[in-house]
């Protein structure tokens, strides 16, 4: 049965789809993404589920939200060394979650070579494995049939951006003699919010990945070249592929609920 939190949140989801990438009024991706959210609650606007060469995709944040909406009692996850070989960058890992107190478990499995994810995130196989493994056993626990985004390999290749695409992703000149705090000026600051917002990313996700892109233990302690450094590296994997971007962005959010 609809019920009325689910019937607004499917005209949102329906609104926020159509203005987001374009669908038209009688879509049959929006009749899918209406089944989605009667039945799994997803939301569009919380980045729960994203549109990807004409599939619906849930994200990790999305699953996560399932799993505390249904009271998840727990999860367990392991590395396993047999598939594993760090020299290769190749990993494999085992994740178990527990739907209640009584649960026996549902297993997943999940493993990232170079050969597998993007270009962009290679470096953070290690990461990818065990978000993957997460992922197939919440969508087991929870009955949710579509993939997950960070389960899918290396998308591909991005048809090479116009010149005056690249140069629309560039930073403006910035001043030498800014003092280094507040996230390197407010002119930095100003072209990290408008990424934020121009992707529609986490910014408390981008906030977790700056600090440690920058090698600091609070974004407000990084120097004006580092953030300098993060923001163009931002704009640039945003605009090449940004669904790698995302879960990146999705390895953090074990950071950022246990900093809430």
């Amino acid at each position: 049965m609809l019920t009325s939190n689910n019937a607004t949140l499917c005209r949102r989801n329906r609104r926020l789809a159509r203005q987001k990438w374009g669908l038209e009024r009688n879509h049959p991706l929006l009749a899918a993404l209406k089944s989605l959210t009667e039945d799994l609650a997803l939301s569009v606007s919380a980045g729960d589920v994203i549109l990807l060469q004409g599939n619906w995709y849930v994200t990790h944040a999305g699953l996560l939200r399932i799993a505390k909406r249904n009271r998840c009692s727990g999860m367990k996850v392991q590395f396993i060394r047999e598939l594993s070989d760090p020299a290769a960058r190749r990993f494999g890992f085992e994740a178990t979650v527990f739907k209640s107190k009584a649960c026996q478990g549902f297993v997943g499995y999940g493993d990232a070579d170079p050969s597998n994810v993007s270009v962009l995130v290679q470096g953070a196989e290690l990461r990818v494995a065990e978000t993957r493994a997460i992922n197939r056993a919440l969508r087991k626990a929870y009955g949710v049939g579509i993939c997950s985004v960070e389960e899918i390999g290396s998308s591909a290749e991005s048809a090479p951006s116009s010149p005056s695409s690249r140069e629309s992703t560039k930073l403006p000149p910035q001043p030498i003699n800014g003092n280094g705090n507040g996230y390197g000026g407010p002119r930095v600051r100003d072209r990290l919010c408008q990424l934020i917002r121009q992707h529609q990313l986490d910014a408390s996700l981008v906030k977790s990945y700056a600090a440690d892109f920058c090698g600091t233990k609070e974004l407000r302690d990084a120097t004006r070249e580092q953030v300098e450094n993060f923001v163009a590296h931002l704009a640039d994997w945003a605009e090449k592929d940004r669904n790698a971007l995302l879960c990146q962005l999705n390895s953090y959010l074990g950071t950022k609920e246990g900093a809430a």
